[in-house]
């Protein structure tokens, strides 16, 4: 296929039989094989697509299970109680077995708009597309050509249409057509690009990265609260370090960050080592089955600008405390113009940013009080990642770090009852052994007498 020349509407199909390929039914859903075992019985076709097709093949588990089929939507209802149908750009079923959804598509057809059917693109972008097709027209229309594989359940093979099994043998992704076509459909597909290759360690062909520094500013077209579902699925995933370099890479992180792309920008070398460590731990307590927060995470990403503009602000007068609110408020505010970050996750990180500055207050009341604050754990955790700021921020996160390790009245008599600060380097206590308590003898015990 011609990436330059647009979608090709005459695929070639290559039909990898069963033993010529690894997916097993073990490993797919069995609510997912329940859909497609019913719609085939009704004389449906029926095929397992999409991410899951490509991640069985790689040897990956699967999050979501996609059927695509010639039924329509109300053809999949009429076939399941448990079904309901969502979505006006993209009608589609869902088909509900407890808490997983098996998302049913109708084969996608290539008419254009004004002919039959209902599609409408409002400059070059798809904002309503219900024109139904065949199983070939629907390869076609789908993004990445690794994307566009087909589970048919009839007989267990895989249905390859654009070559998405050799850019998988080669570890490559390409679109299907023409790459600023595409992606003026859906600029989201930039950051899916760029999300995939860093998920399947695969890198991004030539033609498709061509057009992300002309096409790019088009993310800023693209729903917010969209890209902030862009941003968890990249940075909480557990590929966010590989993510954020990929992005970095290709330069499309000042597109979706701005904030962060220019405090980086600035050649900080501690602030891009907090950004990478807070994303590499981000990513270890994914793998272990820890729970995350986006606010931690985007506390991480935006901190270089807050700090940066709380200073300045310090600087010419102003007071500490107004001056980091006034700073985050101000650059959340830029941040979620592009992605909208809820308020409930804002609100927790502007309360890490603005205890920073208190922990270098070490009096004995100001550091009894800070404990107690109900992010004080997610706010030492990132006074921790700032260790490389400076020698004296390592030094820092060691003391509270070790006085928290401390009984409450060792701390206490070690602490200066006020006036007492960072810079005064107030020695971390520590807590002395304790005396062995002396046995008491017990009347007529004689042990130990000679």
């Amino acid at each position: 296929m011609n990436l330059e020349s647009g979608i090709d509407t005459k695929p070639a199909l290559r039909i990898i039989p069963r033993d010529q390929h690894g997916i097993s039914r073990k490993n797919i859903s069995k609510a997912a094989l329940r859909v497609l075992y019913r719609l085939n019985e009704a004389g449906y076709a029926a095929y397992l697509v999409g991410g899951a097709v490509r991640d069985l093949l790689l040897g990956l588990q699967p999050k979501d299970f996609d059927v695509a089929t010639d039924a329509t939507p109300d053809d999949v209802k009429r076939l399941f109680r448990n079904c309901r149908l969502i979505g006006r750009r993209f009608r589609l079923a869902h088909v509900v077995f407890g808490p997983e959804i098996i998302e049913v598509a109708t084969f996608r057809g290539l008419g254009e708009e004004g002919g039959e059917g209902d599609r409408h693109i409002v400059d070059g972008r798809i904002v309503r597309d219900n024109i139904w097709g065949t199983i070939e027209e629907d390869a076609v229309r789908r993004d990445f050509r690794v994307n566009a594989l087909y589970y048919d359940i009839s007989d267990f093979s895989v249905r390859d249409y654009v070559g998405g099994m050799q850019d998988l043998e080669d570890r490559v992704l390409r679109l299907i057509g023409d790459p600023v076509t595409r992606y003026r459909e859906d600029p989201v597909r930039m950051l899916r690009a760029a999300r995939l290759a860093a998920k399947l360690d695969m890198r991004i062909d030539a033609a498709a990265m061509a057009p992300f520094e002309s096409i790019g500013p088009l993310l800023a077209e693209a729903a917010p609260a969209r890209l902030f579902d862009e941003s968890l699925k990249m940075f909480l995933s557990g590929n966010g370090l590989k993510s954020f370099r990929m992005l970095e890479q290709c330069g499309l992180l000042k597109f979706l960050f701005p904030v962060t792309a220019r405090a980086l920008k600035r050649g900080d070398e501690a602030l891009r080592s907090l950004v990478e460590q807070g994303l590499a731990n981000t990513d270890t307590r994914v793998a272990e089955g820890k729970s995350v927060t986006p606010a931690f995470l985007f506390a991480v990403l935006l901190w270089g600008e807050v700090r940066d503009v709380a200073h300045h602000a310090i600087a010419r007068g102003q007071d500490s405390n107004e001056a980091w609110a006034r700073a985050a408020a101000q650059v959340v505010g830029e941040q979620c113009q592009r992605v909208a970050i809820p308020r409930r996750f804002t609100f927790t990180m502007e309360e890490i940013w603005s205890l920073q500055p208190r922990f270098e207050q070490v009096q004995r009341k100001r550091v009894f009080r800070l404990m107690t604050h109900p992010r004080f754990r997610a706010a030492f955790d990132f006074l921790l990642l700032r260790a490389a700021e400076s020698p004296a921020m390592h030094e820092l996160g060691q003391w509270w770090a070790h006085a928290q390790q401390l009984p409450q009245d060792v701390l206490s008599a070690a602490l200066p009852a006020g006036g007492g600060s960072a810079n005064d380097h107030v020695v971390a206590p520590v807590a002395s052994k304790p005396r062995p308590r002396r046995r008491r003898r017990k009347p007529g015990d004689k042990s130990g007498s000679v």
